[in-house]
């Protein structure tokens, strides 16, 4: 580590901790050089998960983005917005933890959608409308056919 003082790259660490959000380590070092401590702080590296959208482009996963588009789905309903923050770190963590670099768009939806699925089921179909784009009606009312049918409902009683 190059010292700010004196510029030379022989420091010795003196005291190591967490900093406060916990993903940084806060290191007090020395120079050896000329005496004189300074603070550096150490994260791990991590490589950006990048998404393939539909047109074959791509861009850096945005979380920001997931969310928006389940707040949108879940607008007026009775979903909790902390409910919507742990969908995200989760389909984020599972996607983080696959070890793949690449995922595509239709990947990130399909999870969404299952995570929508067990929490609220219009925010659910809104947000299936918009990411399967359903042409017409008879596409619309197939995925809520299989909903009702997913949960023994297809004939519209309850069992």
């Amino acid at each position: 580590m190059k010292c700010p003082f004196c510029g030379d790259v022989e420091s010795k660490v003196i005291d190591s901790r967490p900093a406060d959000d916990s993903a940084r380590i806060r290191r007090r070092r020395e120079c050896l050089n000329c005496g004189k401590r300074f603070t550096t702080y150490e994260i791990v590296e991590t490589v950006p998960l990048m998404v393939v959208k539909k047109d074959k482009s791509r861009e850096a996963f945005d979380r920001e983005k997931l969310l928006q588009g389940l707040m949108r789905a879940s607008y007026k309903r009775p979903v909790a917005y902390q409910t919507l923050e742990d969908i995200v770190d989760s389909i984020e963590q599972s996607l983080l933890s696959s070890y793949e670099r690449e995922v595509t768009s239709m990947a990130i939806g399909e999870l969404a959608m299952a995570e929508l699925q067990k929490v609220d089921e219009v925010a659910y179909v809104r947000f299936a409308s918009v990411y399967r784009q359903f042409s017409d009606i008879n596409t619309f009312m197939d995925e809520l056919k299989g909903l009702l049918s997913h949960q023994g409902l297809g004939d519209g009683k309850k069992k």
